[in-house]
């Protein structure tokens, strides 16, 4: 049975990807395979964390959706959204929503 907030979720996946690219912080290239591939969380080593959004997050939770896999558990992505944003917190304040909205919807799963 699809889990009825994958409507929601794509939407808010759109969302995410509009700011991203409101903001220009979409790129067209891809980041290396090895910054791609790191274990650190978020990849905070090798990427920028709109670059995570990116090449990461959104194909990652996509795929998901495609394929009706079960969504995350819980989702903390805003929190870490704030702390990579803290000095871009205003430009970044549509983003910071988004991220807010989806964390919210992963984690009512009740």
């Amino acid at each position: 049975m699809m889990d009825e907030r994958f409507p929601a979720v794509a939407d808010q996946l759109l969302s995410i990807e509009r700011e991203l690219r409101m903001q220009g912080w979409w790129s067209e290239r891809s980041p290396s395979q090895e910054a791609l591939s790191s274990q650190a969380p978020f990849c905070v080593d090798t990427l920028a964390f709109e670059e995570w959004l990116q090449w990461i997050f959104l194909p990652r939770m996509k795929l998901i959706l495609e394929e009706g896999a079960e969504l995350p558990r819980a989702s903390g992505i805003r929190p870490m959204a704030e702390v990579a944003y803290r000095e871009r917190a205003t430009q970044a304040r549509g983003l910071l929503t988004a991220l807010g909205v989806f964390d919210r919807l992963i984690g009512g799963a009740d």
